[in-house]
């Protein structure tokens, strides 16, 4: 488990590309590698990877298909920056929301509003079933990081990021036309689920 609070950035170095399935060798800093070992849960831009080796400072990862299908760990090159959490230990400050580091797909970067300390970054659903998780004031995972909704607009909603944010995670580099990769607060989704199910049982036994 996670609570998008990004501690650190990892840097590609080398990327192997096979035929559905990508092994990433990132350069982490000191302070990630500290009790790091192999079989540890490192998010990568919010997505559970599993660390396959380590050697000095560069730790590897496989990617399967199916997650380079759903995130936007397929558009990295080398050279690039990712947000990187450590899996969230027992005694750990919860600072953030919980994140099972499971996305659920990408939103596309409509558009960035900078207005003197505020920066709103608007995103497009790509996926138009998510709609119905996404929420005033409710809680939402981009690229790792725990954010909260400000506005919803059709297919579209934005969040604010903080200075703080924008200085240590990539989201201050992002353009419009990016991909972020979403997932969406667990709780929200089975309070949503869970409803829809009901009506829809309960409109069921009274067409019965």
């Amino acid at each position: 488990m996670f609570t998008g609070i990004i501690h650190g950035l990892g840097q590609v170095i080398s990327i192997d590309k096979k035929e559905k399935f990508h092994t990433y060798v990132l350069n982490f800093p000191y302070i990630l590698l500290k009790y790091l070992k192999i079989g540890d849960s490192v998010a990568h831009n919010g997505c559970c990877l599993t660390v396959k080796n380590i050697n000095n400072s560069y730790v590897f990862f496989d990617v399967m298909y199916i997650t380079l299908k759903n995130t936007n760990l397929r558009t990295l090159k080398i050279g690039d920056y990712v947000n990187i959490e450590r899996s969230l230990k027992y005694g750990d400050e919860m600072g953030g929301h919980i994140i099972s580091g499971h996305i659920m797909n990408t939103v596309k970067i409509f558009k960035i509003l900078k207005l003197d300390n505020n920066y709103i970054l608007w995103c497009q659903l790509q996926d138009d079933h998510l709609s119905k998780y996404i929420f005033y004031k409710g809680f939402i995972c981009l690229d790792g990081i725990s954010l909260t909704v400000n506005d919803i607009f059709k297919n579209t909603f934005c969040v604010s990021i903080i200075p703080e944010t924008l200085s240590s995670t990539t989201i201050g580099n992002k353009k419009i036309g990016d991909l972020v990769n979403i997932e969406i607060d667990f709780y929200t989704q089975i309070i949503v689920d869970t409803t829809e199910r009901l009506i829809k049982n309960n409109i069921s036994t009274l067409i019965k």
